[in-house]
Order: structure tokens, then sequence, then C-alpha cells
């Protein structure tokens, strides 16, 4: 008696071919919020995205490469003050400056990697903070770059308020959708199975071929160019920067929250997690100096009752993948 055995791997799931629908549907509806909504709401969701891209670039150094990084603000900083100095200084457009200033951004995250890379562990994650420090208090005592009190960004003053503002909207959206796609995209290659690899076991993964130091250096630089992109497009909405603001590791703290509540390790964990932080921003907003506690509190009971996040408990419960990065190995009819 002969058994059909044949077989075939599976890149997508019904819930990711939804995904994807709802996706053009959300991208159209961004699309449309300059003519329905109004500017408030624009900056708002400016925010938001830059807020999910960063959540995204952490939890690919720390859900799927293993390096757990809590000095990610260094490049939020570094990024933003490369916009600056690009379009005032250097005569480049504000607007073109922001993607310059995520290559800035990822060309200083080679030095910083020579540096951090000789840590494992705890001690990794306590040296990228230090490093961020170190480029703190380099920015906020340097003349040329507004020392402590920072600078604003004027090469934008000449433009219409409107129209400032509609482009910084569409420059969000497109480095929202640019960086969701690239970093999908990423993970379902040779290099993101080399990557997930990696973070299991870097013995196993160098006894298969896998390059440990090239492959945990090019996610670094990757995650530096996204999060200094981001840097920079939330100053060309702020306007204004400061050493103490850019380099703050709120913009850590945010991101770690944000993919600990959504889910580690999953790209959907960071677009739930950013939706909870916004809700919860929201609701929590009068409460001064206990909103951060009250975030730290739920983080951690988080953490304690439900490791997986709010998506995990979603995927396990129902079995949804809107980004599958895995393969599944199919019976064939």
């Amino acid at each position: 008696m002969s058994v059909d055995a044949r077989v075939h791997v599976a890149r997508t799931t019904t819930a990711s071919r939804a995904g994807a629908g709802a996706a053009v549907v959300v991208v159209a509806a961004l699309g449309a919020v300059p003519w329905l909504g109004d500017a408030g709401l624009m900056r708002a969701i400016v925010e938001l995205i830059a807020l999910l891209v960063l959540a995204q670039m952490w939890n690919l150094l720390a859900g799927y490469a293993g390096l757990v990084s809590i000095g990610q603000q260094a490049f939020v900083g570094l990024g933003g003050y490369a916009l600056i100095v690009l379009a005032d200084d250097v005569g480049v457009n504000p607007f073109l400056a922001v993607p310059l200033a995520g290559l800035v951004a990822a060309a200083l995250a080679l030095p910083t990697a020579a540096l951090v890379f000789r840590f494992r562990d705890a001690y990794f994650a306590v040296g990228t903070w230090a490093v961020a420090e170190v480029y703190r208090l380099l920015v906020a005592n340097t003349d040329a770059l507004g020392r402590g009190t920072g600078r604003t960004l004027k090469a934008v003053f000449p433009l219409a308020r409107e129209t400032r503002e509609l482009v910084t909207y569409a420059i969000a959206v497109a480095v929202g959708v640019a960086a969701l796609v690239a970093v999908y995209l990423y993970l379902r290659s040779r290099l993101g199975l080399g990557l997930m690899a990696v973070r299991d076991s870097e013995p196993a993964s160098a006894s298969l071929g896998v390059d440990v130091l090239r492959t945990k250096l090019a996610v670094y630089l990757i995650a530096a160019f996204g999060t200094g992109t981001t840097g920079a497009l939330l100053y060309l909405n702020l306007l204004r920067i400061s050493p103490d603001a850019a380099f703050s590791i709120n913009w850590t703290a945010y991101t770690i929250f944000i993919v600990v509540i959504g889910g580690l390790g999953t790209l959907e964990g960071p677009i739930v997690g950013t939706l909870v932080f916004f809700l919860l921003r929201q609701l929590l907003a009068d409460y001064g100096a206990w909103y951060m506690i009250l975030l730290g509190a739920l983080a951690v009971v988080a953490m304690m009752r439900y490791p997986q996040g709010l998506w995990g408990l979603v995927a396990e419960r129902w079995d949804l993948q809107f980004f599958p990065v895995q393969r599944r190995v199919q019976r064939g009819g």
C-alpha cells in the first residue's frame, strides 16, 4: 500500500493573506487622513508611527537577535542631531536629510559595535546604555550643536506650515511601511534564518556555517539606521532638539514596554503594544510622575502573567500569524 507522501513548504497562512488585505486598507486610510483629519491628528499619527518603528527595531535586536540593548536612545539622538546639521549647516533639503540622518547613525554604529560587542548578556545591555550617555555628554558639550540648550531646525522656516506638516506626515507613513516590510522580508530571508539561529545558539549556528559576528553586526547596523531615521523624523515633527530629550532613556523604556506588552519576537507584537501604549498614555496623562510608575508596574505584571505578550496570547489561542516568518511543511494533495 502506497502513501502519498508529497509535501510542500507553506510560506503564507490564511491569516497572512487576510492581513495583507487589511494592511492595504490601513495604508489607504492613512493616506486619506490629510484630507479628512486635521494637523493635530497628523502629528499624533507621526508620533505613533515613530514609536512603532522604534519598537520594531528594538524587537529585531532583542527578539530576533538576542541583543538586549538599553541604549538605543543613542541613535534617536544621533539621528535627530544629524538632521539639524545636515539641513541647517550643510544645506541639505530637510526632508531628504531624514534618511541621510539614518545613514549617519548607522555609520556611527560601527565604532559603537566595536566597543559594545566585547560585552555579553547583561554587560552588553549596560554597555549600550553607557555609550548612549557618552554620546549625550559629547553633544551637550559641543558648542556647534548648541550645548545643553540644543538647537532649532531652521531650514523648514521658509516653508508654509501646511506644506511642512503634510510632507512630514507622508515621510512618516513611508518610513513606517518601509520599516515593517523591510523587517518582514529580512526575517524571511536566509539572513533572517541565520539571525534566529544565532539567537538560539551561537555555537550551533557557527557549526552550520553562519558567520555569527557578521550576522549580529548587520542587524545592529540595520536597527541603528531605522532608529536614527526615526529620530530624525521625530525632530522634523518637533522642530527643536536638546541633548537631554533626544538621548533620554525614555525612548528605550517606551519601546521595551511596547514590545513586552505586545509580544517579544513577533512582528505583530509591537503593533499591538504601540496601540496599547497610546491608549494608556491618554488614560494616564493626568497622573504626572505616576505615569511612568504605572506603566512600569503594568509591564512587570504582564511579564509575570503573560510572558508571551498580548499578541502571544491571541496567536496561541487561535493560531494566527499575520506576518509568518517560519516555514511550515504541509502534506500536498
